[in-house]
This record gives structure tokens, sequence and C-alpha cells, in this order.
């Protein structure tokens, strides 16, 4: 007669491997194979399992998170990387141009005549060009980066923009700057506009043209001389500076003081520093680095940020100074600055042709 015995699968009957495993809902509900109930059974199945649906792996919080934090960590990479503390093109802010002025002060009276001709005819200024006669550019050659085409180009967008910044009888006499901003990189095309608005400006009007207040000056001669030389160098594999030195002589008079009121000279040495990259070539546009002026005769308690303010034939400077710096607050790049001018840089007539001059 056949006595109780144990049930397979309990210890001692040798798969004693599987008795600490636990085969709770969380087991069940992984697997793979269901079997039907007993009601699917009745049914008409050949087969007495099913497959359960493959279960969505979710991502964990953590990953997700994570991959955020790698993505923003790539894209603020890129962006910093793209920045450049000098300007150049491919930044996503380019900084507003540098920029110095220095009035020159004549020691005495502020010679003049009512003939332009003579006035020009009887200075330094006399073997200078005439208009944009004078503004020369050198030969073209290709760079380590930039072949000779791409240096030709700008070349001539330097002189079309000393031509537009310091010729232009419009931009002159204040009436537009619309041929300077053209020119320019979109974003400084803004920093212009705040300057010429009279606003709070980063670069001051004289950084970007050179300009009279109509209301007190006006253009005895509409063809200022000139005479200058450009040069080219890269300052980094992609960006390729141009350097402009000219010296332009202005024959100027009070406003609405009439052809018999005498005329002076103004002489404006300038250097401007302009940067160029590929794509600025291509699209035809500017930046602008630097400008440097040195003016006169002019006083020296003249504004350095507006439009220039000559002084007129039969005047001289006054005891004014420019404003006090301190050197413990001022900012190095808005210093006010005064020169002295030299009597060899004002028309100096024959005896015989005095007539016309004092």
């Amino acid at each position: 007669m056949a006595g109780r015995s144990d049930p397979g699968g309990l210890p001692g009957s040798g798969d004693e491997e599987y008795a600490s495993t636990v085969f709770d809902e969380s087991f069940v509900n992984a697997a793979r194979l269901q079997e039907f109930s007993a009601r699917e059974r009745l049914e008409d199945h050949g087969a007495a399992v099913r497959s359960r649906p493959a279960e969505r792996r979710r991502v964990p919080r953590q990953g997700v998170a994570l991959g955020v934090i790698i993505l923003l960590a790539f894209a603020a990479a890129l962006y910093l990387g793209n920045g450049d503390p000098y300007g150049r093109e491919g930044t996503h802010v380019l900084q507003p141009p540098l920029s110095t002025l220095v009035p020159l002060a004549p020691a005495g009276v502020v010679p003049g005549s009512v003939d332009t001709a003579e006035l020009f005819g009887t200075s330094p200024a006399r073997d200078f060009g005439s208009g944009t006669a004078g503004v020369l550019l050198p030969d073209a050659r290709a760079t380590a980066h930039f072949t000779r085409e791409q240096v030709l180009t700008a070349l001539t967008l330097a002189k079309e923009y000393i031509a537009a910044s310091a010729l232009t009888h419009e931009v002159l006499t204040g009436e537009t700057v619309l041929p300077v901003r053209e020119l320019l990189d979109p974003q400084q095309r803004r920093q212009l506009d705040r300057a010429v608005a009279g606003g709070a400006a980063a670069a001051p009007l004289t950084a970007w043209l050179v300009s009279f207040d109509p209301q007190e000056v006006e253009l005895a001669d509409p063809r200022a001389r000139v005479e200058g030389t450009f040069s080219f160098a890269e300052s980094a594999e992609d960006v390729l500076q141009v350097t402009a030195r000219h010296v332009t002589v202005y024959a100027v008079r009070p406003a609405g003081a009439g052809p018999q009121e005498p005329a002076t000279l103004l002489t404006v040495r300038r250097e401007v520093e302009m940067l160029f990259g590929e794509e600025g070539i291509e699209e035809r546009t500017v930046i602008l680095r630097q400008a440097d002026l040195l003016a006169g005769p002019m006083d020296c308690g003249a504004d350095p940020d507006g439009p220039l303010r000559p002084l007129f034939a039969g005047e001289r400077a006054g005891d004014s100074r420019p404003a006090g710096t301190d050197p413990y607050t001022a900012d190095a790049d808005h210093i006010p600055l005064c020169g002295a001018l030299d009597a060899t840089a004002l028309p100096s007539p024959d005896p015989d042709r005095a007539a016309g001059l004092f």
C-alpha cells in the first residue's frame, strides 16, 4: 500500500537551488508567457498559453535630467566658444569702436582768407588730392588666409568707408549718416544710431565720422584735400585688418556768414582700423574697431563727442582746459585730451600774397 510522500520540489526533493526563490506577483507579471484562465481554456484555443506584450522600458528620471544638463552644457560651450573680446566677426556681440579726439589749440590768431584756393595753396595741403582723388589704394596681395580678390574687396570697402565718413558733403554737414551706416555691420549700425540720437552711447559720434554742426559751421569749399595711406595684415586666421591713415583739410567759415567772410582751414589727422572676415567681405560690410583723431585749430574745451567745432579766422584759443580728470575713477577710454597746434600746420602766405589773409 502506498504511503504518503513529500511533494516534489520541497526540501529534500533535490530542488534546493529554488528553495529561496519567491514567486511573487512581480515575478509572475514579468513572465513572457501567460497561462489562459479556466474560462479561456474552455474556448477554442490551440495553445494553453499566450505571449505577454513586451513591457515598455521606462527611462529613469535621473537619466533624463542628466541628459538635459549635458545638452545645456554643450550649448553653452558652443555659445561661449564663439565669443571674442576684440569684436571679430563670428561673435554674438560686436564691441563698439574705441576712439580718441585730441583738439589742437593754436598759440595765436587763426589765419583766414576769402580765397580758399589761396588758403590751400599756402598750407602744407597744397599738393594733396582733391576729394576721393586723394584716397589711393595700395596693390592688393594674398595673405596666409585671404585671397588677393578678398584683400582687394576689403581695401575697396575701407576706401568707401573713408570717403563716406570724411568726404561726403551730406555727412559733413550733418544732413545724414546713411552713407556710413549702410557700410557697417548690422550690430554697429545700431550703435551708430545711438550716437546720432545723442543718448548714452558706447562710442561717440566722432568715432564713426567727421561732421560739423550746420548751425555753427559751413563748408567754404565742398572739396576737401586729402593725403594718406592704407595698410593691411591679418590680426587672426579669420580676420583681416585694414588701417587707414589720412590727413584731411577742410575750408570752413561760420554758418550763414556768406562768401565775403574769411574762411580758415581745419586739419584732421585720422587713423581708422577696420576688420573684415570672409562673411563681411561677402556681404560687403565693415566692422569699425578704432578711430583716433587729431584736429585743429580747435579750442581745448571743445566737446570731444559731438560734431567738430573749429576755431574760425581771427579767433584764438581761450584759456579753457579739458574737464578735470580723477585718476582714481576715470574711464581710460574717455579721458579728455588737448594738444598744441604747431604754427607750421597753418597757412603761411608769402608777403606779396598777404592781402587776402590775416
